[in-house]
């Protein structure tokens, strides 16, 4: 039975439980969300995620504990698509949930508000991002969506590219085939009700310098994947590309278009992702701080075992890059 949960967060709708599955995972579908359980290497235990859901109350924490114990998961994260405040975090306590060992999805992003003209999105721009856009029109970008095969093997190509040059850890190829053959907009009538993707490119002397995947989902837009060239940079091409996007949320009559991160509000310089912390706070958006991750701990000594094992993976992975 297709159906989506109360979420109105592209994690928790129906299409993304179909891509899990599809990619090997167990996608368990409760009436008011969806959860994921993920398999613990060389071990026969489990660890459960439940992204971008609803405030957790009572009843659903001895849900998931039921369902944790029933999927031997030693816990499950919880990331709730929920503004902080002091009293959340105090009820979220309340209900045993600890601190995450290690948080999976940002705790800030940046949300641009649609209903704007865009006069006035051009106005609340920084002045670097509105020369920047001029330089790529100036040098003839073209923007446009291609949600055909060969476009998708260029954004392939340019996310590989991207990850070898910025040195981050990024999903598998597989990951994003299974990811765009699942979501991908086909031809016809776009309902806002199915979690869509659109994928963009921006071009130049017949050249792709980049390739967005969005999200397209309720009253949102999303810009959870991004790849570039390294060439050609002083054409600014990814600074048009997110104004062009922008436009095509609006057409659509979206509401907000979520930038899928942000560092914080007093971000760190020296980190990896400042530079596109700063590409995004360009434009004008507002940062939303969420509640953060939390952990039902469903098997005290293996959870802890668990903390220890992830610090020392983690130690070795940055050692390794």
């Amino acid at each position: 039975m297709r159906a989506n949960t109360k979420s109105n967060h592209p994690l928790q709708s129906f299409e993304w439980g179909q891509f899990r599955q599809k990619s090997g995972v167990k996608v368990i579908r409760e009436k008011n969300y969806q959860i994921t359980i993920h398999a613990i290497p060389h071990t026969s235990f489990n660890i459960g995620y439940f992204p971008k859901g609803e405030m957790p109350n009572k009843e659903t924490v001895s849900e998931l504990r039921r369902i944790g114990k029933e999927n031997s998961c030693v816990f499950i994260q919880l990331e709730p698509n929920t503004i902080t405040s002091l009293t959340r975090k105090s009820e979220i306590i309340k209900l045993g949930l600890a601190p995450a060992a290690h948080p999976l999805f940002t705790k800030y992003t940046f949300i641009l508000d649609l209903t704007k003209s865009e006069e006035d999105l051009l106005k609340n721009m920084h002045s670097k991002t509105r020369y920047n856009i001029r330089v790529a029109t100036k040098h003839g970008i073209e923007i446009i969506e291609d949600n055909s095969n060969e476009a998708f093997e260029q954004y392939l190509k340019l996310t590989k590219e991207t990850t070898q040059r910025q040195g981050f850890f990024a999903h598998t190829e597989n990951y994003h085939r299974l990811m765009w053959e699942t979501l991908r907009q086909a031809q016809g009538k776009l309902s806002r009700d199915r979690l869509t993707a659109h994928l963009f490119l921006a071009k130049y002397k017949d050249e792709v310098l980049a390739a967005w995947i969005l999200f397209v989902f309720k009253d949102t837009l999303y810009y959870p994947y991004g790849a570039s060239s390294s060439k050609y940079r002083e054409t600014m091409a990814s600074n048009l590309m997110m104004w062009e996007v922008i436009k095509f949320g609006k057409k659509l009559g979206l509401k907000n278009f979520d930038m899928w991160g942000a560092l914080g509000p007093n971000p760190d310089e020296k980190d990896s992702w400042y530079g596109f912390h700063k590409f995004k706070q360009g434009y004008g958006a507002q940062i939303v701080e969420f509640i953060g991750s939390y952990d039902l701990v469903i098997n005290k000594p293996l959870y802890q075992l668990y903390k220890i094992a992830d610090k020392l993976r983690w130690i070795f992975l940055r050692l390794a890059k």
